[in-house]
């Protein structure tokens, strides 16, 4: 099996004096930027791998009865669902640990749940925030000390590491405690990066993209050119059904900390640009506002409208939810995806074998940002509330623990024994109803009935990432890289896709062709913002949303651009230049955090 290992693109060329100059110290708020110092950029070392290892053997796992059934609520900021777990999931958690939990989601209740649980004094049992909710919280006294028992739990204790380095640099806590757990970390390094593809990149249909001639893609304008040839020949699903390139959503705006709607947030990353607050970093390591003509937050929202003067964007898009695009994606009624992940609600070994897959599809002026694996976390942090008594901590603790687990991974990640996949003679996994999550498919009573997707992990938020190396098998839990799957996939879309673009896959495209910028996954913390700039945070991206859905729907390049320069206007009234300002020295420590993982790394 290859595994991709690319080395930090990003952020090396400007290891000089003078970078991001005017830009100095300070806090502000975005999730996904964690803690630490400089020097716990680092990889791993052998002596510290050693260190975890011996005390994850040592450990003795507290005996915890699961005798009494219990609930456990969730205060979950990546959950897209809320109320009780349902399905096949809600009985693996029954019959492994005799617990049901039920999810409060901000993401469907509305941001003032969390001022409204917080100020209570109890946000819940368990909380999955973002990590500068979570510092905060922690001062509030909201979350609970957890260093006396966490290296107890030997599935906790394996990835000691990643847990210490996230939890030294959290506020006003003595070297040793322990509060949160941060999510997805990985058993990579810091600098590896192991996908097959970024995070954010254009996805077509194989056989549509063949259907319009195979174009070589130089811009945007020429890929609204080949999104256009494909909705003009396929203006109906299968089905009958309506089917545009771009199907939008509102429901994450605002979310992790981010300023403007979501859906132009990530695909500034096809430009080698990354948002932080009110700041666009560049790929030559520069601040520029999100409020310049001349950056990608303008360019890729202008993007959007162009497609909506060509007839190409949803019509319910800016008010549907994700659940509503999922179903889309599912029916096969979008033509054009933008996340990695999204190819989950479609591509099958059949659709991949027959040539009707989504797969990336270069655009030649593009270069595209990635961060390297999450081996320090994705910036959220699983955390236990103050509030619960010590029985239900015991039994929270060894949840977790089960969570971390090569069991609760297999669950998490890869689904249903015999359902899902089945294991070979050799051990290994082989994929079996792939299209379970896209179609819903009805599951067995046995494993708990309803509808698979309808039953999904609802919590939608691990410790331990998909490219985890699973120990029974010597893969990733990530069914991608099972050796089984890809030698199945390798026939069909991907066999003449590779022949078309002399690469093995889009990373190694992006590799060969010089595309890929990569960021080295360092943690840093970044402070809340004081009251004053809260107020003028939240105005500004209050603002920037609502002017950037009108944008998507202006009728005309000038009409875009009126409402751009009195969005302008509007923002510098709140203070956006303090703003920026602000958010240029939160994160000029940790720019300089990666430029010395990259240096350390050559």
């Amino acid at each position: 099996m290859e595994m991709k290992r690319a080395t930090s693109l990003v952020l090396v060329s400007a290891m000089t004096a003078g970078l991001l100059a005017g830009c100095g110290s300070g806090g502000a708020q975005q999730s996904g930027d964690v803690s630490s110092t400089a020097e716990s950029t680092a990889s791993a070392t052998s002596e510290a791998a050693a260190t975890a290892d011996t005390q994850a053997a040592a450990a003795e796992k507290p005996e915890v009865s699961r005798d009494e059934e219990m609930t456990f609520e969730i205060y979950d900021a990546a959950a897209n669902y809320q109320g009780e777990q349902t399905g096949w999931f809600a009985k693996v958690l029954k019959d492994n640990l005799n617990i049901k939990v039920n999810i409060v989601a901000p993401q469907v209740a509305g941001d003032a749940v969390y001022q409204t649980r917080a100020s209570s004094g109890n946000l819940g049992d368990i909380v999955i925030l973002d990590g500068t909710q979570f510092n905060d919280c922690l001062s509030a006294g909201l979350v609970k000390d957890i260093s006396a028992d966490i290296y107890k739990y030997p599935n906790l204790a394996a990835y000691q590491e990643q847990i210490d380095v996230f939890n030294e640099s959290l506020d006003g806590i003595q070297k040793g405690q322990i509060y949160g757990i941060p999510c997805q970390v990985t058993d990579t390094s810091p600098l590896t990066y192991s996908q097959a593809l970024v995070y954010s990149a254009p996805l077509l249909r194989w056989d549509r993209y063949k259907e319009i001639g195979e174009p070589d893609i130089k811009d945007l304008d020429g890929l609204l050119d080949a999104l256009e040839a494909i909705h003009k020949a396929h203006p109906k699903n299968d089905k009958g059904d309506p089917e545009y390139p771009f199907s939008l959503w509102a429901d994450w705006d605002g979310g992790d900390g981010m300023i403007g709607i979501a859906n132009v947030v990530q695909l500034t990353t096809w430009y080698g640009e990354k948002i932080k607050g009110s700041a666009i970093l560049k790929s030559d390591n520069t601040f520029t506002p999100l409020t310049d003509k001349n950056a990608s937050y303008y360019k890729m929202l202008q993007f959007l409208n162009h497609a909506y003067q060509r007839g190409l964007v949803d019509p319910d898009s800016g008010t549907q939810d994700w659940n509503s695009v999922m179903t889309k994606i599912s029916n096969g009624q979008i033509d054009l995806m933008w996340y990695n992940w999204q190819r989950g609600f479609w591509n099958s070994l059949d659709r991949l074998h027959n040539g009707t897959a989504y797969t990336f599809i270069p655009v030649e002026d593009q270069n595209y940002y990635t961060d390297s694996d999450t081996y320090f976390g994705s910036g959220r942090v699983f955390g236990i509330g103050s509030q619960v008594d010590d029985e239900k901590y015991q039994r929270i603790l060894d949840f977790l623990d089960w969570y971390a687990s090569p069991d609760g991974l297999r669950f998490q990640h890869d689904g249903i024994k015999d359902f899902n996949y089945t294991v070979g003679s050799d051990g290994k996994l082989t994929l079996i109803n792939d299209n379970a999550l896209m179609d819903n498919l009805p599951v067995p009573e046995e494993y708990g009935g309803g509808g698979y997707n309808d039953g999904n992990n609802q919590i939608n938020q691990w410790i331990c990432d998909a490219i985890c190396t699973d120990p029974t098998t010597g893969e990733p839990y990530n069914k991608d890289y099972w050796s089984s799957y890809l030698e199945d996939q390798n026939e069909g879309t991907m066999e003449e896709w590779s022949k078309k673009f002399d690469a093995t896959d889009a990373t190694d495209w992006m590799e060969k062709n010089g595309k890929l910028l990569v960021s080295p996954n360092v943690p840093y913390a970044v402070k809340s913002d004081d009251a004053d700039m809260s107020v003028i945070r939240n105005q500004v991206n209050q603002s920037v949303c609502d002017y950037s859905w009108k944008m998507v729907f202006a009728k005309s390049d000038k009409e875009f651009d009126q409402m751009w320069d009195a969005m302008t206007e509007e923002l510098n009234g709140f203070g956006f230049e303090t703003l920026y300002q602000f958010d240029c020295d939160n994160y000029q420590g940790q720019v300089d955090a990666k430029i010395e993982a990259a240096k350390e790394a050559q």
